[in-house]
């Protein structure tokens, strides 16, 4: 074929492929500092995960090995999925195929196949037909949209929303579809963790997992993110039956010892917990969430060594300490080779370096979490407020801690309580020593601005305005507020 004839067919075949349902139209975005680490989380998944049906874990592990720039695996794949449908959907083939047709098409399409990328297009516009379709290359499907949210969940908190709202098309179609349901719950259980409320998490997915579980009683997944959000609401006894029947039923699933390792070391067990993240840990070493997890057991047991001695701790208690201080580092740092975005992970390193009198390697862990991109607002606020901890209590840079609580406020001003009121105090503190302390003046006016308390806002800033005249900050929020009384 001319060059100039295959530009024009490859055009043509692209206008026809953005058409399609498929993994390279919904959108996923993902930085590729973060692939390497979902290609492990998906492979791991696709070994040891307990579902019904792996279909979509491998048209997932397809779509980021092309990412990746491995075509041929992709591809390899694929046929996976094929088969996958064939054995768990043998009537169902037509509808089920779709996607995963689309996705060769797509991967043809890339590695310049263009016959056989038109091959795959015409299988998806004949299961197109055969559904009574109104569209050439797409079909309106619940299956379709539980797909979808299955792959926009693993894509990461930013597509939370989107996810949700692809598993609810799928249940207005069919409410009561034990896998609709189960994609429900679990996008509303991250979303309760992911829209926490100061350090509790909302409990918007009891009901549904409740239901979900109900539908697909032997789901031990489903078993431990109850038995989670049923310590949330402090029912932990009911929880601990969930976890003890979810262990019982599994004795090799990481997923499942994951998170009766967390529910565990939240009832203050880390021993326990340890316990089981090292079972975990032989199936999946490569696991940044274990590792991290790991290092909250040692930092927990820690704690304990510490209020037990009253923060004193001597002789062997102090041997003690050191050690699952360096336990601690340990796994925290695994956790961050394995996931390079892994912002909390930096945090707790950070931290766990500052209980040392590391301050140095403390300060230059922060101001990398800071400059982490993409991140989520709460994770900078989190960033900005353990930073502001550390220049308060171990740097003594109260006026740079002051600028932090700000910034961590600024990022989102309706979730900022924790943050507002560590500022108040560090405030309070300040002022006792030197009542015309000029960041403290000007940070009591913006938490007055913020509560929408304008004359005591307008009070602080002239304040702060008398102390340094010249500060653009202060004067544009007085000009603000003058021209809103």
């Amino acid at each position: 074929m001319a060059t100039n004839q295959r530009e024009i067919t490859k055009n043509y075949l692209k206008n026809s492929l953005l058409e399609l349902e498929c993994h390279f139209t919904w959108n996923l975005p993902q930085e590729a500092t973060e692939l390497p680490e979902t290609e492990d989380r998906i492979e791991n998944q696709v070994e040891y995960l307990s579902i019904k049906s792996k279909m979509t874990l491998y048209n997932l592990l397809a779509y980021v090995k092309h990412l990746r720039g491995q075509n041929q695996e992709a591809l390899e794949n694929l046929e996976n999925a094929e088969e996958s449908i064939q054995q768990d959907y043998p009537e169902q083939v037509e509808k089920r195929s779709i996607i995963t047709w689309g996705n060769y098409a797509w991967i043809y399409y890339h590695i310049d196949r263009l016959p056989e990328a038109q091959t795959y297009l015409d299988k998806v516009e004949a299961s197109c037909k055969k559904l009574s379709s109104t569209f050439q290359y797409k079909v309106d499907l619940p299956e379709i949209d539980c797909e979808k949210g299955w792959s926009l969940l693993k894509f990461g908190g930013r597509n939370y929303e989107r996810a949700k709202a692809s598993f609810e098309r799928a249940l207005q179609a069919d409410p009561e579809h034990p896998e609709f349901n189960t994609g429900f719950a679990i996008v509303m259980y991250r979303m309760d963790d992911f829209h926490k409320d100061g350090t509790r998490s909302k409990s918007l997915s009891l009901g549904p997992l409740k239901k979900a579980l109900s539908l697909d009683p032997e789901s031990t997944f489903l078993k431990v993110l109850l038995a989670l959000k049923l310590q949330d609401i402090e029912e932990s006894s009911q929880g601990e039956k969930y976890i003890k029947e979810a262990l019982d039923q599994v004795s090799s699933e990481p997923y499942v010892l994951r998170y009766a390792a967390k529910f565990y070391r939240r009832e203050d067990n880390p021993e326990k917990a340890i316990e089981l993240l090292k079972k975990a840990l032989k199936l999946v070493p490569t696991s940044a969430f274990l590792h991290h997890q790991m290092g909250l057991c040692y930092r927990t047991q820690m704690i304990q060594i510490k209020k037990a001695t009253r923060n004193k701790p001597r002789g062997k208690n102090r041997e003690e300490v050191d050690r699952l201080v360096r336990s601690a580092i340990f796994y925290f740092e695994a956790a961050i080779k394995q996931k390079p975005l892994f912002l909390v992970a930096y945090l707790d390193l950070a931290n766990m370096y500052s209980e040392v009198g590391q301050l140095r390697e403390a300060e230059d862990l922060f101001k990398k979490a800071l400059g982490l991109e993409p991140v989520r607002k709460e994770d900078q606020q989190k960033a900005h407020f353990h930073y502001s901890r550390f220049l308060e209590f171990h740097r003594r840079a109260g006026d740079v801690a002051i600028h932090h609580y700000l910034e961590g406020i600024k990022i989102n001003t309706e979730n900022c309580t924790k943050l507002i009121e560590a500022l108040q105090k560090l405030i309070a503190k300040r002022m006792s020593q030197n009542s015309s302390d000029t960041k403290c003046l000007g940070a009591l006016g913006f938490i007055h601005k913020l509560k929408g308390e304008k004359g005591e806002a307008l009070e602080y800033y002239e304040k702060a305005l008398k102390q340094d005249p010249g500060n653009a900050e202060y004067i544009s929020a007085l000009l603000e507020l003058r021209l809103s009384i």
